[in-house]
């Protein structure tokens, strides 16, 4: 049977058990029309580049299929008519991966960032301590001839 990767997206006020409830309604789908769902990664909440439908967040979810192109066809039939679901994306693929997807990886690195010394808030310099600088208007001014002084050529 041809393989498929599946990413669907669902209201972002739609809760976390109805989108695991979507999920298994979808996969009945897929086994009754004779296939199966190998793995199924919810990718969470995350903000969309563009509105969809008047949201600006939506839930995403992964699933890799093994089934017959009808019974994906059906699946994404009956996504097309659900008013939870806001787009979804099939893609035929030569074999299915098993470990995690590059976008949970993504959300480990993530984690992971927050860890560093500072919080994890980036930037080029964001995390470096400023020390005990003396204050700009502090600081003795410089002028051309070198003497600290303001002025002229004296």
């Amino acid at each position: 049977m041809p393989l498929y990767e599946h990413v669907f997206l669902a209201r972002q006020d739609v809760s976390s058990q109805q989108v695991e409830a979507l999920v298994e309604q979808f996969k009945g789908v897929i086994e009754q029309g004779g296939g199966k769902v190998t793995k199924v990664e919810p990718w969470g909440l995350k903000s969309l580049t563009y509105r969809i439908r008047k949201n600006r967040k939506a839930h995403f979810t992964l699933m890799n299929i093994d089934a017959p192109p009808a019974a994906v066809a059906e699946m994404e039939r009956q996504q097309s008519i659900h008013e939870d679901v806001l787009r979804r994306l099939t893609v035929k693929v030569e074999e299915l991966e098993e470990a995690p997807s590059a976008m949970l990886q993504k959300r480990d690195r993530d984690d992971r960032r927050d860890d560093r010394p500072g919080g994890g808030r980036g930037g080029r310099f964001g995390d470096r301590d400023r020390g005990d600088r003396p204050r700009r208007d502090d600081r003795p001014r410089r002028d051309d001839d070198g003497d600290g002084i303001g002025g002229g050529d004296e």
